[in-house]
């Protein structure tokens, strides 16, 4: 009789402890496999050594990977942006599994101005190393992308792999 209870107790006040789960930490608990699949992947390109890690200074708990595609030498007498830069790119960004879900070549020049103080922790850390006439391919973990936060095609923790061309910086400001 009184295991009973105690089971009876405990499948009533089960479902209790199970809703004192924070929103955060059940969208954490329900996206499980698709993080560990994207840091499974990020793990895997990192083991390549084509990357090279940047961690910015204004938040050492942010990083991106990134390696260039073009010889730096050409770009390197070229302008950097700065964080209230507006900046003329091309892109185009994938998930880690390779779904496409945005791209500046759907625009009629494939050319995208866009300011930098509005664009996610990644690519402003990208961009801080980047000089006109740039490309690269970027990887950006989902703490340095849009974390725990969904958009379109894109799940929560979600690593996100990008091609940046930085082809301008338009009315380029002189650091103070």
């Amino acid at each position: 009789m009184k295991k009973t209870l105690i089971y009876l107790l405990g499948f009533i006040f089960a479902p209790a402890f199970v809703s004192c789960l924070s929103d955060e930490e059940k969208l954490w608990n329900d996206y499980k496999d698709w993080r560990a699949a994207n840091d499974n992947w990020l793990d895997e390109q990192i083991q390549t050594g084509k990357y090279q890690e940047f961690v910015p200074q204004w938040n050492q708990d942010l990083n991106v990977r990134m390696r260039w595609l073009n010889d730096r030498s050409k770009t390197e007498g070229n302008l950097t942006p700065i964080y209230t830069s507006s900046v003329a790119v091309k892109y185009k960004g994938w998930l880690y599994d390779g779904t496409p879900f945005d791209s500046s070549y759907l625009a009629t020049d494939s050319i995208v101005t866009m300011t930098q103080s509005g664009l996610i922790p990644g690519w402003v850390i990208a961009l801080e190393q980047m000089k006109v006439g740039d490309k690269v391919e970027l990887l950006v973990p989902y703490e340095s992308g849009y974390g725990s936060s969904s958009l379109g095609k894109i799940l929560p923790y979600s690593v996100l792999r990008f091609e940046i061309e930085l082809r301008d910086i338009p009315a380029y400001e002189i650091k103070p």
